[in-house]
Parts: structure tokens; C-alpha cells; sequence
């Protein structure tokens, strides 16, 4: 990001730099690493929180700029514009948002069923997953995103970020728990791509500064570029304070899809079609993408799909 395009004019000592949320999963670490090999992170004042917790920042305008979880974005559409081409999702298994259980699925009806506080989108997938998929009506609780203390009262848990890639790469099998991917669940019942997070400005922040929202949109781009040519490297770096080994961790790296274009499209509005009646959105809520005049964004071509540039 250029200096001169972020800094205040002379004599005005506003704040400069945009306030930009990040969450402190490892699920977004590719987005973020490459922010300082392209010379872009002293640029921006982060922010480094839970998805919920960033997504509620976003929304009140403690934050400028940030990802938020799929239902935040729906429900408050009308004040923020998504970035196309980079989000946090999956086309197929995603590993790091799964429900762990002792029983079958279709066996959960009225059972106790915990869910981690740390993502709503997460839980309305499973909650939609397990009533409309398997046709179960479990008793839902929430409770923090513990494994251990989750399966002590309960019979299936649904776990996002690190918690949920340690539950099911570690602890399950160790535990004889089954575990169920919910973005390979999403994948196989509509065959579409599932969403958990959007990056997005507020409208307001865009009016004032929209120099500024462009320029940290493609920030984040030119750094989920390099971070997946670099993969192996990210993978390395991380792993040396991790549970997880750097195989791992470029595995999970190109597992995830960091895309947002038509597909992914598809898969927030047939999501939102299922589920915008109790959730709190309209069934038809209008996504309004940054620079949506134009389809060039689409036409483009983009990394970030799971596989290695």
C-alpha cells in the first residue's frame, strides 16, 4: 500500500490508517502473512480477536475494515460491502469446522448437543445440516469451545478454528469419537461451496475513505497471493508454535478456499435461502460487493482455490 494514499493531509491529526480486524485462527494466517512481505502491515492498525468478537467490532464501527462471520454479514448487509475474491471458506472439507460425536447423527434427536461460542455461522450450518439433513431436534447449548468439557454433558459438540482442527486431528480418534466435516456435509447436500467468513467495509468508512477500502483490498489480495506461493514456508514458520506439524499445515493452507466470486456466491445465497428466516435476514438479502459496477473482478483470475499456484 502506498504511504502517500493512506496518510492524512497536512494538519489534520485524525487517526490515518484504516482499523482492520484479524482473527487469530490459523485459518486465516495466509491472508495475513504475506502483509509484511509485500510492505503493506505497517499500513493498517489490526485488530486481532475471535470471529465473533471482530464481526460485533465491525458492526458497532470500533472497526474500519474486517472479516466477519457469513450470518453477521447478512444480518447487517445493508451497512457493509463485501470485498470480492477473498474470503474464508471451503469447496469440500474445510477440517477446522467439524461436529464431534459419540453417536450417529441421525441418532442426536432431543439429545444434548454443545456448541462453541465463537462462531454463529458455524452452529446455524450444523443446527440446518442436523435438522433439514438428518431430520434430528437436538437440545443445544452453548458453552466455550472445549472439547473436554463439551462431550462431559453432552453427546456431540460443534467446534470451529484451532480448537476444532485439534479435536479432529488429536483428540477424537483418541477419544473413539466420530467426527463430521461441515463443509464436506454443505458440499455434499447442495454440491455448492460453503462461506464462514467475508471480508467487508462499512459503507460509511467506504464514503469517507474509498481510497483507502481499495487499497486495503488489495493488500490483502497481493498477501493471500504470495502467502499461497510461499505455502511451504507459512506452513514452516507456523508450525514452530504449533501443535501441528508443517505437513499438516500446508495441507490445511491449500485445503481451505480463500475465494469469493460466483460460486461461492452461490453457496451464501442458497445458504441464506435455507436459513435467512430464522436467522435473522432476509431469504433474498442483497450481497453488496466492493466495486460492483464492474464484473471484472470475476473475469479475472484468482488463487487461493486449495490448490498450489
Amino acid at each position: 500500500m502506498d504511504n502517500s494514499t493512506v496518510s492524512p493531509v497536512e494538519g489534520d491529526d485524525r487517526r490515518s490508517r484504516p482499523r482492520v480486524g484479524h482473527i487469530q485462527f490459523l485459518n486465516c494466517l495466509p491472508l495475513y502473512w504475506g502483509l509484511a512481505r509485500t510492505g503493506t502491515l505497517l499500513d493498517l492498525e489490526l485488530s486481532k480477536d475471535t470471529p465473533e468478537r471482530l464481526s460485533e467490532q465491525l458492526i458497532k464501527g470500533e472497526l474500519d475494515i474486517g472479516p466477519v462471520t457469513l450470518v453477521e454479514f447478512l444480518r447487517n448487509a445493508d451497512d457493509l460491502v463485501a470485498f470480492p475474491d477473498i474470503a474464508v471458506g471451503c469447496d469440500g472439507p474445510v477440517m477446522s469446522c467439524v461436529i464431534v460425536s459419540k453417536l450417529p447423527l441421525d441418532q442426536l434427536d432431543r439429545a444434548r448437543v454443545a456448541l462453541g461460542s465463537t462462531s454463529r455461522t458455524s452452529v446455524r450450518l450444523a443446527q440446518l445440516l442436523l435438522s433439514e439433513r438428518y431430520g434430528v431436534e437436538p437440545d443445544y447449548y452453548t458453552c466455550p469451545p472445549d472439547l473436554g468439557l463439551m462431550m462431559r454433558e453432552a453427546e456431540a459438540a460443534v467446534l470451529i478454528g484451532d480448537a476444532a482442527l485439534r479435536a479432529h486431528l488429536h483428540d477424537a480418534p483418541r477419544l473413539g469419537l466420530q467426527v463430521h466435516d461441515l463443509g464436506q456435509m454443505w458440499k455434499d447436500w447442495t454440491g455448492l461451496p460453503f462461506v464462514f467468513a467475508v471480508w467487508a467495509a462499512r459503507k460509511d468508512y467506504l464514503a469517507a475513505h474509498p481510497e483507502y477500502v481499495t487499497k486495503v483490498h488489495e493488500a490483502f489480495l497481493a498477501s493471500r497471493d504470495v502467502s499461497l506461493e510461499e505455502v511451504s514456508k507459512v506452513a514452516e514458520q507456523a508450525a514452530r508454535w504449533e501443535v501441528f506439524d508443517a505437513e499438516l499445515l500446508e495441507r490445511y493452507f491449500t485445503t481451505l478456499d480463500f475465494r469469493f466470486g460466483p460460486d461461492q456466491l452461490k453457496g451464501v445465497r442458497e445458504f441464506a435461502r435455507r436459513t435467512g428466516a430464522t436467522t435473522g435476514f432476509p431469504a433474498d438479502v442483497r450481497v453488496e460487493l466492493l466495486g460492483a459496477e464492474s464484473t471484472a473482478p470475476y473475469q479475472r483470475t484468482v488463487r487461493g482455490n486449495g490448490a498450489r499456484p
